[in-house]
């Protein structure tokens, strides 16, 4: 049954040249997608998202958060405010 849910495959590109793929039921990108967003545009949404909910969670909920740590985590906040326009905190309800 499995086998019977469309995907799409989204290729990852870093700065250092390496590369990865992803596959992703198709139908969870149109779910979680916002508006008119293409398929890409949600992908890169949700990892954002996920990146700065671990950071927060590693330096709020974890133990021994130091300098750089923070620094990371005050970074991608700074770029979550980019892309969405609003902070973290007011996104999730989940402020300090």
């Amino acid at each position: 049954m499995t086998d019977e849910v469309d995907t799409t495959t989204f290729e990852i590109d870093a700065d250092d040249g390496t590369t990865d793929e992803v596959t992703i039921p198709s139908g969870l990108v149109d779910l979680v997608a916002e508006g008119d967003q293409t398929d890409a545009e949600t992908v890169g949404d949700v990892t954002l998202l996920s990146f700065a909910s671990r950071a927060h969670h590693i330096v709020h909920h974890g133990e021994g958060a130091d300098e750089d740590l923070e620094a990371q985590e005050a970074r991608i906040m700074d770029l979550f405010e980019e892309r969405f326009g609003v902070t973290y905190g007011e996104a999730t309800g989940h402020q300090h």
